[in-house]
């Protein structure tokens, strides 16, 4: 029943007007200081600039919690979606997703939310 209740806010976010300014949408709670939070999302900022793309991204704060509700959302709004790992290894996601690590980032905890390619 949940996976339902999921995909169908998923598909409604996914009708709603794509955002035209740079936002980053944060979920969770950080363990980071204030300074450390302005440093992260300015750095995701630049790399999302760098790439062209000026439009909704969404941050989990990983704090082990459950966010295949958020998940869903931005897949279907075609929204890239970052974690920061709090723990020791990044909560698991949804099926045919995993997190790659984005080593240009010093802290080597921050990932992306990417495709699971099955090797031959």
């Amino acid at each position: 029943m949940k996976k339902y209740l999921n995909l169908a806010t998923a598909i409604l976010a996914s009708l709603k007007p794509k955002s035209k300014i740079p936002i980053i949408d944060t979920y969770g709670e950080s363990t980071l200081n204030q300074d450390e939070q302005q440093t992260l999302i300015e750095s995701l900022f630049a790399s999302l600039m760098g790439v062209g793309y000026f439009g909704k991204a969404h941050l989990i704060w990983d704090d082990g919690k459950d966010r295949e509700r958020e998940i869903f959302t931005a897949l279907m709004r075609n929204e890239p979606i970052f974690l920061y790992r709090q723990g020791v290894r990044p909560t698991p996601t949804v099926e045919g997703y995993c997190w790659r690590l984005i080593g240009e980032h010093p802290s080597l905890r921050v990932y992306e939310l990417v495709v699971e390619v099955e090797g031959d």
